[in-house]
């Protein structure tokens, strides 16, 4: 464990860890997802809004339509603060601000299941949600992005 901060490795090359290519996965997948967030929010690819069905009743309704379009566009915006923020991290940080940052991306993505989860399996079991099961699916994406930082954790320390 190196926690100096040079990213350059004895043979005078740039050093990436596991650490590297977890937050750079991340960066890439959100990335996708503030994209069709603020320029397709009509898709059900990502994190696209179209698989609430109410996205479409909301849309029609001039009381709602601005407020939910700027629910989403919020939304972009606090994943891109995010992205830029780890891009930043990737960039130029040290072995222990990533550490960190690893650590604190597990943390903050679990909260997926105090909160958001409740609603989502709400509205799946309502069928509001289309298609049906998509709560499951959104479930198994967090897991997955807990256990890619997790597993770049326990790498990093252990292997």
């Amino acid at each position: 464990m190196d926690f100096g901060y040079t990213k350059h490795s004895r043979e005078g090359g740039v050093k990436i860890d596991i650490l590297d290519i977890a937050i750079f996965i991340f960066i890439l997948m959100e990335s996708a997802n503030i994209v069709i967030l603020y320029f397709f929010p009509d898709s059900k690819l990502g994190n696209g809004v179209a698989v609430f069905n109410p996205w479409f009743h909301a849309k029609k309704d001039p009381h709602f339509a601005l407020f939910v379009s700027y629910l989403v566009n919020w939304v972009a915006g606090c994943k891109l603060i995010f992205i830029v923020l780890l891009t930043v991290i990737l960039a130029l940080g040290n072995q222990a601000t990533k550490i960190g940052a690893v650590a604190v991306m597990i943390l903050s993505i679990a909260t997926y299941f105090w909160r958001l989860h409740p609603i989502i399996k709400a509205l799946d079991n309502r069928g509001e949600v289309t298609p049906k099961g998509y709560s499951k699916t959104l479930f198994t994406m967090i897991i997955g992005f807990i256990t890619l930082f997790s597993s770049a954790l326990l790498v990093y320390f252990f292997l």
